[in-house]
């Protein structure tokens, strides 16, 4: 039996229906639109990975002119919120209830330890239950001593003897944002709801209502049925990339030092494996409950997770750096960070714009070997 000719007539006319279906249908607005609205506001202003105004116990023992000019270095510096503890007993029962996230404690002979060659030491005290901010409040004390020390050295006109002087330089991000790290990322998650979790609901509803074996029995053939709802979901799936990336740039402030286009094209090959993914789970699942399980656990968990958006995969155990692999929006985070706070920086992007190419074809190919125009 020979294949049936494309028609630009009827696949017109499907681009156009799934169209008004998308219109007509609240549930498709509010996961392309309002959904990516809620997940940039979330990360763009209330989540973040960096410590702030960290909750710290200051303990003087002997209060002097030296202790009370450490408390006003620390106090003088967002990164603390500096409250005055009595004795150890009371900075450590705060340190008990999550008043406080560390205590620094300066000894009775403080300040005449300080002007001993040997130095004075201070006690700090944090707590390791987030080791995440318990290893930032840390180097954010050292740093705040050592630049305590060097102003001292520099009132007083003497210079600061260290035996190792570090001068750090931070490429890429150097205001040292994790919003300039999450937001680019999440164009990757906002893409996989369009893409995939979006496009599963939609043919399982429509398997649901009955609404997709009307089409069986039209002339229109499967490839035509597939590639209307590609386009549509495509041009779906491009607005939210665009709404995501033009909120990153203009509301949030995170630099695209690459190319636009470059970022789209990117996109464009991503969007199309999380079409494919979509449309693969809707010809195992006719419920819109399970497709909708399916494409929480196999796609949006892992890209949550496992795509780098988050957590560091080079820090991640070898078996698991192994299953990333497997996850399409690995290799679009790769992409999109890269784009966004480096460059154009092509090998990063070629290969895996590669890896996103033959992922697209893979389950694209899939989807329309499994979707036969029968209703078994």
């Amino acid at each position: 039996m020979t294949a049936q000719p494309l028609s630009a007539m009827r696949l017109s006319a499907l681009v156009r229906k799934e169209f008004l279906q998308i219109v007509r249908d609240p549930s498709s607005i509010a996961i392309a639109f309002l959904m990516p609205l809620f997940l940039l506001l979330l990360f763009g202003y209330g989540v973040s990975l960096d410590a702030d105004h960290v909750p710290v116990a200051f303990v003087a023992e002997q209060p002097t002119a030296d202790t009370r000019d450490f408390e006003a270095s620390l106090r003088g510096s967002h990164y603390f919120a500096v409250l005055p503890a009595p004795s150890m007993h009371a900075a450590e029962q705060a340190m008990r209830e999550g008043a406080v996230n560390a205590i620094v404690r300066l000894r009775a002979d403080f300040s005449e330890r300080l002007r001993r060659p040997d130095g004075a030491p201070i006690q700090v005290i944090v707590n390791g239950v987030d080791a995440n901010t318990a290893r930032l409040t840390l180097g954010y004390l050292e740093g705040a001593w050592g630049n305590w020390l060097a102003r001292r050295a520099a009132d007083s006109g003497q210079e600061l003897v260290m035996p190792v002087e570090m001068e750090p330089r931070i490429w890429f991000n150097s205001e040292v944002k994790s919003r300039n790290f999450l937001v680019p990322g999440l164009v990757a998650i906002i893409m996989t709801l369009i893409g995939t979790l979006l496009t599963a609901l939609v043919m399982a509803r429509e398997w649901e209502r009955g609404t997709l074996e009307a089409l069986l029995v039209t002339p229109a053939s499967m490839s035509e049925i597939l590639l209307g709802k590609i386009v549509a979901y495509f041009t779906l799936g491009t607005g939210g990339m665009l709404l995501t990336v033009g909120m990153a740039v203009w509301l949030f402030g995170v630099p695209l030092r690459g190319s636009f286009w470059l970022l789209w094209a990117c996109a464009s090959l991503f969007l199309l494996a999380a079409l494919g993914m979509g449309l693969t789970i809707s010809t195992l699942a006719r419920s819109q409950f399970v497709a909708g399980q399916i494409a929480i656990v196999g796609t949006f968990l892992p890209a949550f997770l496992l795509s780098g958006f988050i957590f560091d995969i080079p820090s991640m155990p070898s078996v698991i750096q192994a299953v990333t692999h497997l996850i399409v929006a690995r290799y679009f985070v790769a992409i999109a960070q890269t784009l966004f706070l480096a460059g154009d920086v092509w090998p990063i992007v070629l290969p895996n714009a590669l890896a996103l190419t033959l992922m697209a074809v893979f389950f694209l190919g899939v989807t329309w070997r499994k979707s036969r125009k029968r209703l078994e």
